[in-house]
């Protein structure tokens, strides 16, 4: 059995796959007792991520800044849309703060769709990068940004501010846009992280797809092809899960052995992937990252033994 289509009404029952045992734990404590004292917000807590209890439970979290509200209304996003308040300036502080109480050496900052501010956000994100590596050396930073609405300079402020890695997500395929990310642009998403590359080479370039919400398997296969040769070299494919009711429904449930389909396609495109029902964009991030080191270091070995004509 390669899919699960659920039903047209009713309750829709998730596979068994995506059942997984909670954690907890002193170390999940410790996450959240952070998160609270340095007034925090995680998109593992906003965006209901089903692998919450798992991260926490390890120690570490993906950390929301800009606050937890969106500009856009994505009917496939569990964050609240409506109007921002203004970026806190102390909050990069914060969360380098709660990083170091942590003992994170690896952090993956995200952020809303801040659409009312000029910048779209980048500066929060280059002052709480820059905090980071203050307060912490050798500490290593994965930003996943929004699309800034194509503007070059917001780009060029995250990048100066010199992330390790620079994730923005595809979602979906270019079809299914106007439904699923009708603020957004597929074109635009894909030349800003071909742009990423042009304008800062070493920073490791990353995306994201959700699988589930109708699209067939020649689509993702073109939108792999797209994001290898713009440039990308590392990939996360994971089933969408409806937040609740009103958000979009799941047309078809996924087994393992698909995202497997999927996970070997991408790696012969040269990219690092991670692939599965309950992979999410900032799934494993640390591990994605040492692997996609090796992946590089083992490839520039084989350039200079073997360079082309």
């Amino acid at each position: 059995m390669s899919s699960v289509r659920p039903p047209r009404t009713g309750h829709q029952r998730k596979p068994d796959w995506f059942h997984q045992p909670l954690r907890g734990g002193p170390a999940q404590a410790r996450v959240e007792a952070a998160v609270n004292r340095f007034g925090l917000h995680t998109v593992c807590r906003e965006a209901a991520c089903p692998n919450r209890g798992y991260c926490y439970g390890r120690g570490t979290a993906t950390l929301l800044i800009g606050g937890p509200v969106c500009t856009r209304d994505c009917r496939f996003c569990n964050l609240a849309s409506g109007r921002p308040r203004p970026p806190d300036p102390d909050e990069p502080i914060r969360i380098a703060r709660a990083a170091h109480k942590l003992g994170l050496d690896y952090v993956v900052l995200t952020s809303p769709t801040r659409d009312d501010l000029p910048d779209g956000l980048a500066a929060h994100f280059a002052a709480t990068i820059m905090a980071l590596k203050w307060t912490m050396s050798g500490v290593k930073v994965e930003v996943l940004i929004p699309d800034f609405q194509g503007s070059r300079l917001a780009l060029d402020t995250v990048l100066e501010a010199d992330p390790d890695v620079v994730n923005h997500n595809l979602e979906t395929v270019p079809r299914l846009y106007p439904a699923v990310r009708p603020g957004a642009d597929y074109d635009r998403s894909l030349e800003l992280l071909r742009e990423a590359g042009r304008r800062r080479p070493s920073v490791i370039r990353k995306s994201g797809l959700m699988v589930g919400l109708g699209e067939e398997s020649g689509e993702i296969e073109a939108v792999i092809g797209d994001l290898a040769a713009a440039g990308v070299k590392v990939l996360t494919i994971g089933q969408y899960l409806a937040p609740s009711p009103d958000h979009l429904p799941v047309v078809e449930y996924h087994s393992p052995n698909r995202f497997e389909g999927w996970r070997e396609m991408a790696e012969a495109r040269g990219l690092v992937c991670q692939a599965g029902p309950l992979v999410r964009s900032s799934f494993g991030a640390r591990r994605s990252y040492l692997n996609t080191i090796k992946s590089i270091g083992f490839q520039k070995s084989l350039d200079n033994r073997f360079p082309s004509t």
